[in-house]
């Protein structure tokens, strides 16, 4: 954590902590709005914005049309003449109409005005399996947007990075894609500071230390990775847990001293295997570290397929079960 300077603390859940970072910085900055479907009135599908209208009224916290491409587009326009927008997709699975917004113009226009613009915006989209939600609503296709230039990508686990990540996206002069894993929305709880701070967007979190294999992941699977690994601990395996938290750009440094020092990788993600940010991460290892490696880098990931319906979902989705069957298969290699 970084740039804390409140001591008190909240006890709140990973959505309850993205509200209050907006509340933060609606109460500190003037530039910042919040817009979206139903973010107003109804306080988002989540409620994620619940309460933010009545406080700082409709100017402020906006609703807008079912037209992801016209609200990201309006939300650039607002961005590169000076606001900060925060614009809210329902689901990651409806972002793809706005996608030739983001693509085109919101990760490109640093670049395409040599410097003399920037585009301060941060577009949230709950994401991910596991919650019983309709096709299309499930999606992780973050690795399409990590494959863009310009654009960072954000993807916190926690309430307490959740909170200092979303004030440091809001707060960066480059487009942040802050990807909000739906599973951890009321999950667990911890003490979230209260007022302003920062996590720093790059910077990996080793949640664990460990020294016989590295686990890398990020999102909805921290919690199912965290668990495999107590399970090996208890059979005598040491293991080291890594959450990314910034998908792009992606730690370099803590994955290549974590894998030098294991000698051992898994990697561990909910979308498909096939293009998934996994194998960039992977890439990475191998650029680095490739002479430390004990055995072959091993991945847990979704299947190369569409999100199931109901009753096949569990099946889809990594689980410690599995994340284990991949620590064991490096540790006896």
């Amino acid at each position: 954590m970084e740039s804390t300077t409140a001591v008190k603390k909240k006890t709140m859940t990973l959505v309850q902590a993205i509200t209050d970072g907006m509340r933060t910085m609606l109460a500190e900055d003037e530039n910042v709005l919040v817009l979206g479907e139903d973010v107003g009135k109804n306080g988002g599908v989540f409620r994620a914005t619940d309460h933010l209208q009545e406080e700082f009224g409709e100017g402020r916290v906006m609703d807008t049309p079912l037209s992801e491409a016209g609200f990201i587009g309006a939300a650039i326009g607002m961005a590169v003449n000076g606001l900060r927008p925060v614009a809210e997709i329902q689901f990651l699975g409806f972002i793809y109409p706005a996608y030739e917004q983001i693509m085109t113009h919101a990760s490109r226009l640093r670049s395409r005005t040599m410097g003399h613009f920037t585009v301060p915006i941060v577009i949230r989209a709950p994401y991910g399996a596991g919650v019983r939600a309709p096709e299309i609503h499930s999606d992780s296709t973050e690795a399409i947007f990590t494959h863009m230039p310009g654009l960072k990508v954000v993807c916190p686990a926690s309430p307490v990075d959740a909170k200092g990540l979303l004030i440091a996206a809001i707060e960066d002069p480059d487009p942040v894609l802050f990807l909000e894993p739906m599973r951890c929305y009321r999950s667990s709880r911890e003490e979230v500071p209260v007022g302003k701070y920062t996590v720093e967007i790059g910077k990996a979190n080793k949640l664990q230390e460990g020294n016989d294999v590295s686990i890398i992941t990020w999102g909805a699977m921290v919690p199912v990775a965290s668990q495999a690994v107590k399970e090996m601990e208890a059979k005598g395996v040491s293991c080291e847990l890594i959450d990314l938290r910034t998908l792009y750009p992606i730690d370099r440094d803590t994955i290549a001293a974590s894998v030098q020092k294991t000698g051992r990788t898994v990697i561990v993600h909910e979308a498909h295997g096939t293009g998934g940010v996994g194998n960039d991460v992977l890439a990475i290892v191998n650029d680095t570290s490739f002479l430390y490696q004990k055995a072959p880098v091993e991945r847990v990931t979704g299947f190369d397929s569409p999100v199931p319906f109901f009753g096949f979902e569990d099946e889809y989705l990594p689980t410690p079960a599995r994340v284990k069957h991949a620590i064991e298969k490096v540790i006896k290699f």
